[in-house]
């Protein structure tokens, strides 16, 4: 008899395990139907069956202004790695040992995006979307930020412009934060023009597709070679000793280190000061109230003489300072 029961109790605990694993299967399912579209069964097949891409869903808050963002970022857009063509950002891809490319458009009348990925990067879906809502700032709450810097009579007519200005972030935060050291003391057009010799002289290709150079391969790289972009030698040897502080994980730019951590780190770097850390605080670490005191496109949309004079003028903006930083640059832009 307690044999017996013994085996009843075996059976049930059998019956409730399937039963828990169905449900988690289910849900997982569910989830993963949510965000991409599509059942894991269904993707498995496509990809199977033929080559192509994989059109995913990525939702935000409405408003958003799709034109100002793709505008900021066609403009930094690194030569061969990425481009904006007719409101569309496509761009190459390398995670891990996988690569491919995505293409991002707005949908025309609904209030999400639609993100093509190549096939080749299915088994990075979920790292794609997480680093896709970050570069185009989709999480954010669009109308709980413009009520606060509404509030100040100088932005609010900027704001109203504007509704929906996002604070474009990074797809890759080393690649990011090259491309903010390429830019110190040039124009956005000639830090695009030395980010495209960068990428074409230490990146590499697969295909007729490049690929950004990764900070393992930067950080042996020789001076005179960096230098040979077009730079000088300060400047070669600061993204030298980012792209060590990155490979050796001294410095964490995924956003998960304190910032303050983030910031002392960036700022031991010789060559990185206040704008670079704030700049890179706005995009590739995900800040909401980074402020670059001492930009000056920032000083002259405001009218500030000095950094401490915008430094006290913002304090209002807090915490939202970041994107109060787009509307002045965005003000200028206009002008």
């Amino acid at each position: 008899m307690a044999r017996h029961q013994h085996w009843l109790l075996e059976k049930a605990g059998d019956a409730l395990l399937r039963e828990v694993s169905r449900r988690l299967h289910a849900a997982a399912e569910g989830a993963f139907l949510a965000r991409f579209g599509r059942a894991p069964s269904a993707l498995r097949r496509k990809r199977a069956s033929e080559e192509g891409s994989i059109d995913l869903r990525l939702d935000y808050r409405p408003p958003l202004d799709w034109s100002a963002l793709v505008g900021f970022l066609g403009e930094r857009a690194i030569p061969g790695v990425e481009a904006v063509t007719d409101g569309e950002l496509r761009r190459n891809v390398c995670i891990g040992a996988d690569t491919g490319w995505v293409a991002v458009r707005p949908d025309a009348t609904r209030p999400f995006l639609v993100a093509r990925v190549s096939l080749s990067l299915a088994a990075r879906l979920m790292e794609v979307v997480a680093r896709l809502r970050a570069l185009f700032d989709l999480d954010a709450h669009p109308d709980v930020i413009a009520s606060h810097l509404r509030s100040d009579p100088a932005l609010a007519r900027l704001v109203r412009a504007h509704p929906g200005l996002r604070v474009p972030g990074a797809f890759d935060p080393f690649e990011t934060a090259v491309r903010a050291v390429l830019g110190q003391q040039v124009s956005v057009r000639g830090a695009t023009t030395l980010a495209g010799r960068f990428a074409a002289r230490f990146g590499h290709r697969k295909g007729e597709l490049l690929f950004f150079p990764r900070a393992s391969l930067l950080a042996r790289a020789s001076l005179v070679d960096v230098r040979a972009v077009g730079l000088p030698a300060g400047r070669a040897q600061t993204l030298i000793d980012l792209a060590r502080a990155v490979d050796t994980g001294e410095l964490d730019l995924s956003g998960a280190a304190p910032p303050e951590r983030t910031q002392e780190r960036l700022l031991a770097i010789r060559g990185v000061g206040p704008w670079t850390v704030a700049y890179l605080g706005m995009r590739a670490l995900r800040w909401p109230d980074a402020f670059p005191a001492g930009d000056l496109g920032v000083r002259k949309a405001l009218g500030a003489a000095t950094v401490q004079d915008a430094q006290a003028r913002a304090e209002a903006w807090r915490p939202w300072r970041a994107y109060a930083v787009m509307h002045l640059w965005s003000s200028l832009a206009k002008g």
